[in-house]
């Protein structure tokens, strides 16, 4: 039995030469998981919506590996298919669709705006979907070779409520985590898996508010006593990315220090 198993243990996590798109990869926990990609030899796509930064930070990772920005506003279909013939262009196929681009709204339960719960449903979930069916022929390809894969950034808020009042936010990454589990079951006789990630209190641009405000509250409130940092969630992503996951779908992983079991 022993020897039947011999060398396939080796490279479990190997990432190299897959071919990844990051959305929302310009800043945040987009460019932690850009970032780890790219050090771990992948083809890194990332797409933001501002153009400028986008182009930055691709120009700053490309010396360390591979890294092109394909900038566009995913919360709308033109801007979908900027990003999908960008690539398409580039790439016979995709192994690895990050769906991390997101954004929230904050506001008194009686004074929620329809525009808040519109712009934040359009890009945290609507997009989600529509960026996997139409990138479902590249992923297909990959999945031919090994299998395809999908991770969805979603929340701990999606697990459970947070203290601030983002009612849009939490339902969307809620609704992001059944998908997940939708997509899991649907894709999985062709060897795509579609996979969660729940990260908790990270520093973030989108968390900067609320830390200012808020961080000593939250580090006390976490089990592990801190923020997180970059190589946990860009640990987590690899994984999911890696022949290390190879059984594993419709999974949603909390990458928040405990938050989410306390």
């Amino acid at each position: 039995m022993v020897r039947q198993w011999g060398g396939i243990m080796k490279n479990l996590f190997d990432v190299s030469d897959k071919v990844v798109l990051v959305t929302g990869g310009s800043r945040g926990i987009g460019e932690m998981i850009a970032r780890g990609f790219v050090e771990n030899g992948a083809r890194v796509y990332i797409s933001s919506r501002k153009a400028v930064a986008c182009q930055e930070l691709a120009s700053e990772l490309a010396p360390l590996g591979f890294c092109k920005a394909l900038p566009a506003d995913l919360s709308t279909g033109a801007g979908r298919a900027v990003v999908m013939d960008g690539l398409r262009a580039q790439e016979g196929r995709l192994d690895v669709l990050v769906n991390n681009a997101g954004a929230s709204w904050g506001a008194p339960v009686e004074q929620y705006p329809e525009s808040g719960w519109d712009k934040v449903f359009d890009l945290n979930l609507k997009a989600v979907f529509f960026l996997i069916q139409g990138l479902l022929p590249m992923l297909r390809r990959a999945a031919q070779d090994s299998s395809g894969r999908v991770v969805n950034i979603a929340s701990v808020n999606g697990l459970v409520p947070p203290l601030l009042e983002t009612y849009a936010y939490s339902a969307s990454k809620a609704g992001c985590i059944m998908l997940t589990r939708h997509l899991a079951k649907r894709l999985a006789p062709e060897n795509i898996l579609v996979n969660a990630v729940a990260p908790g209190p990270f520093r973030t641009d989108m968390m900067a508010k609320t830390l200012s405000d808020l961080e000593a509250e939250i580090v006390a409130r976490n089990p592990l006593g801190r923020l997180g940092e970059p190589a946990d969630i860009a640990g987590v992503v690899l994984f999911l990315a890696s022949r290390a996951s190879a059984y594993t779908t419709g999974a949603v992983i909390p990458c928040d220090g405990g938050v989410a079991e306390t």
